[in-house]
């Protein structure tokens, strides 16, 4: 398939799993592809070797929000798909979360997605399709990650509230809802292996599908939404979950 010849696709947190997934997902299906991320060693990289733009970018941060769209723009034209990926995953007791971790989940996957749909209406096309990355945990109470979950929950929200406002310019948003997925976000936790091992093997039970997802098997799903495939879903959530939050 060529759905997105001719198409320019920018995606934050492109330089490793679900979005260095997508990335070349949409690239395969004929896009310029644009990746931004922090850590310029791995975002670099993978430009170099899958043919992306890169531009590095931490979400927290406004201004570097800003100076991304500048330069990609600059470098490749204005554009037509916007992943907002970029995200962390940490887990807390209630009792033990502290301001700074607090502020830290806040900053990155609600504040900074926020601000990437806001900091990019000017260098979208109309007709542009808008993906933003949530979260199963949405849908059902977890012990530990009350903050990831609230800032998932409200990327959530923000998809239906964005979609209502840029309706008028033919802009679609819509969410896509990954479960457990295989990425490296899994070897930033501060586990040793056998937590790890742990942690994985519990979660695995709880999966009806009885595997993790792949960043592939999330990344055909951002590649649909963001295609005129999906034309008539606006504001709608894809969750991709193997069963764990329905079943």
């Amino acid at each position: 398939m060529n759905r997105y010849t001719g198409k320019v696709a920018l995606i934050t947190g492109g330089n490793s799993g679900i979005g260095l997934a997508t990335a070349k997902r949409l690239k395969e299906e004929g896009a310029t592809v644009v990746i931004s991320g922090r850590d310029p060693k791995t975002l670099n990289a993978a430009a170099a070797e899958f043919g992306f733009t890169a531009v590095r970018a931490d979400v927290a941060h406004l201004g570097e929000i800003e100076q991304m769209y500048r330069e990609a723009v600059q470098k490749v034209g204005k554009i037509d798909v916007l992943f907002a990926n970029a995200g962390i995953y940490k887990a807390s007791p209630l009792a033990e979360t502290t301001e700074a971790f607090f502020d830290e989940s806040v900053d990155i996957n609600f504040k900074g997605l926020f601000f990437t749909v806001q900091k990019a209406l000017p260098y979208l096309n109309d007709g542009a399709a808008i993906i933003l990355n949530s979260s199963t945990v949405t849908s059902k109470g977890w012990p530990g990650i009350a903050v990831y979950s609230a800032t998932k929950a409200a990327v959530r929200s923000l998809a239906r509230s964005f979609s209502a406002e840029l309706l008028p310019r033919g802009i679609r948003v819509n969410t896509v809802s990954p479960g457990a997925t295989f990425t490296p976000i899994f070897g930033r936790l501060g586990l040793s292996a056998a937590e790890l091992d742990a942690t994985a093997a519990g979660l695995l039970k709880m999966v009806p599908i009885g595997r993790f997802a792949t960043a592939e098997d999330i990344a055909a799903g951002v590649a649909y939404l963001g295609s005129s495939d999906a034309a008539y879903a606006v504001g709608s959530e894809l969750t991709i979950d193997g069963g764990i939050g329905q079943l």
